[in-house]
């Protein structure tokens, strides 16, 4: 997404780390991770500092973030969601035909287009990337850990309600009561999806983590 905000802390630098370590023996040509969580839980920037951790290891990363793949522009998202009801949010949301593309062609090094979020405008722009000499791509989203093509997944624990001043400072949202019907929503979704992942983090636990 364009000009998105993100602070990176320690904790970030640190949790990176642990995911170099815990996949340094596993890497493969092509490799994907997949970095889910709530809103607000620190994904994008945990997959931030993991690529510039990587970058160091002269491994070439790139960052894909699922909310630039949502199948309603961001100006008529939430109309959309009052018209269609609660039940509408979810993974279907999402335009996964477009992403499946765009990971099968970094998987052959092909040139690929993308939709990219502008946060200022809300509009949706397209942008181009050649995916030739990228080895590993970091995906992150509500629903990351979702994919298939993942060889690699990551969890954030930190709940919507945990991370209150990071929405703030964010201000991606006005938090209304709709809001936060859809957000219980999302999380009774995400929840289920930390099953099946390789890593957790839980950056108020001094980055304690466990393996399913």
């Amino acid at each position: 997404m364009l000009n998105d905000k993100i602070t990176v802390t320690a904790k970030h630098i640190s949790a990176a780390q642990v995911v170099v370590e815990e996949i340094r023996e596993i890497i493969t040509p092509k490799f994907i991770i997949a970095i889910g969580g709530e809103v607000g839980s620190g994904k994008s920037t945990l997959s931030y500092a993991l690529a510039q951790k990587l970058k160091k290891q002269q491994l070439r990363c790139k960052i894909i973030d699922l909310d630039d793949f949502y199948t309603i522009p961001p100006l008529d998202r939430k109309e959309w969601r009052r018209a269609k009801g609660i039940e509408s949010v979810g993974p279907d949301e999402y335009d996964w035909h477009k992403i499946n593309r765009l990971i099968d062609d970094f998987q052959h090094d092909k040139e690929s287009t993308m939709p990219c979020v502008d946060l200022i405008t809300d509009y949706v722009d397209t942008i181009t990337t050649d995916f030739a000499g990228v080895d590993i791509m970091i995906i992150n989203g509500l629903y990351a850990t979702k994919l298939k093509q993942a060889n690699y997944r990551v969890f954030i624990e930190l709940t919507y309600d945990e991370t209150s001043e990071a929405q703030i400072y964010g201000g991606k949202e006005e938090i209304t009561p709709f809001r936060r019907q859809i957000l219980e929503r999302e999380h009774q979704i995400v929840t289920e999806l930390k099953k099946g992942c390789n890593l957790f983090f839980d950056f108020d636990a001094s980055l304690d983590k466990y393996h399913l």
